[in-house]
């Protein structure tokens, strides 16, 4: 799996230097293109972004939506310009690359609990029932417990197929870190992970493949990020957060999640906010990249378009994009942070940003 991810993004890389090649800017220079991959969860607002700056900017940008493990493979290999990840990097992982990598947060996204179940267009979850049946201690969705926090739900006597991710995933990671918040039986027997050993289900690849299995497979429950549910019209619960409110989610509920301190190299997790509006499975997405740009023959025009597009990204024409496609904006503090971080970017030791 990992040689074809090399391969795939080598392919992505190898066709941009071509093109690099074949075009130039004005004064005779090599055109730069830029190359990432990774996260799904924020892919429908990258793919829109990406396309908006590269009209805007005539910068070519190509992005692959192969997982945030794959991500942060992709990056520690050195085939992408930067990853993107819905997990940060651990202090363990940070040890294992040899070069600095910093953190951006791009937006804030949902992971919903999508269903498909015929004539319930509302059901709500606690935490005992995601415990239930994600642990797959809850095989029915016509149990007693399930009826009894829904009881005007047509509740089917049909087996419940749990549908999880069976790629390295920062949704994965985020839906984990939740359930290890709200669950002392989940955290002792599955824990937190972007893969993990799952007790019960079926796996598919991606966000797109989780929201394809549960579109079409009546009697399935799975965690997507939230813009797939609703471009595939796939119903999604009502979530107990901590308060014991049942909240849906929204652009408000979701920034609601991070209202709460954020440290300097954004590395936070907001699950389970004590905040009684917030969405309780939330969280940042984050682009990564190396501080010392100078490496593996980069150029400094590579380091400046890359920092002049990731200061566009988390500016309010993109976080305008985001919004649009159901993404909360950034709040003000995650903004400051992310742009004292791109002016410690360096080329050869130098600021990148003049």
């Amino acid at each position: 799996m990992k040689k074809l991810i090399i391969l795939l993004i080598s392919v992505a890389v190898l066709a941009s230097c071509g093109q690099q090649k074949s075009e130039s800017s004005g004064d005779g220079s090599k055109k730069v293109t830029l190359t990432a991959a990774g996260a799904t969860f924020p892919m429908p607002f990258y793919n829109l972004a990406f396309k908006k700056y590269t009209e805007e900017s005539g910068l070519l940008l190509t992005y692959g939506g192969i997982g945030s493990g794959g991500g942060i493979r992709s990056l520690k290999d050195k085939v992408v310009d930067f990853g993107a990840t819905d997990a940060f990097l651990s202090d363990e992982e940070l040890a294992e690359i040899p070069l600095k990598v910093v953190h951006i947060p791009t937006c804030i996204g949902a992971v919903v609990i999508a269903y498909n179940l015929p004539g319930v267009a509302e059901l709500k979850l606690s935490d005992k029932l995601l415990e239930g049946i994600f642990l797959g201690d809850i095989t029915k969705w016509n149990d007693e417990k399930i009826k009894n926090e829904n009881p005007s739900a047509k509740l089917p006597d049909m087996n419940i197929t749990v549908v999880y991710r069976s790629d390295g995933s920062g949704t994965t990671h985020i839906f984990s870190d939740y359930m290890t918040k709200i669950s002392k039986s989940w955290a002792e027997k599955v824990g937190t992970g972007k893969s993990l050993n799952w007790p019960a289900g079926i796996g598919a690849k991606g966000n797109p493949g989780v929201a394809g299995t549960i579109s079409q497979s009546a009697g399935s429950i799975g965690y997507i990020g939230s813009e797939y549910a609703f471009a595939q019209n796939i119903s999604y619960a009502l979530v107990q957060n901590m308060a014991g409110n049942y909240v849906k989610p929204t652009n408000e509920s979701i920034s609601a999640s991070a209202k709460g301190d954020i440290p300097a190299d954004t590395r936070v997790m907001i699950t389970n906010s004590s905040d009684p509006d917030a969405y309780p499975i939330s969280g940042f997405t984050w682009i990564i990249f190396y501080r010392e740009q100078a490496y593996d023959g980069r150029t400094i025009g590579q380091a400046v378009e890359t920092i002049k597009f990731l200061e566009w990204l988390i500016g309010p024409d993109a976080q305008a994009i985001a919004e649009s496609v159901h993404y909360a904006p950034l709040p003000e503090k995650a903004v400051e942070l992310s742009r004292e971080i791109l002016k410690s970017i360096t080329f050869e030791g130098k600021p990148v940003l003049k």
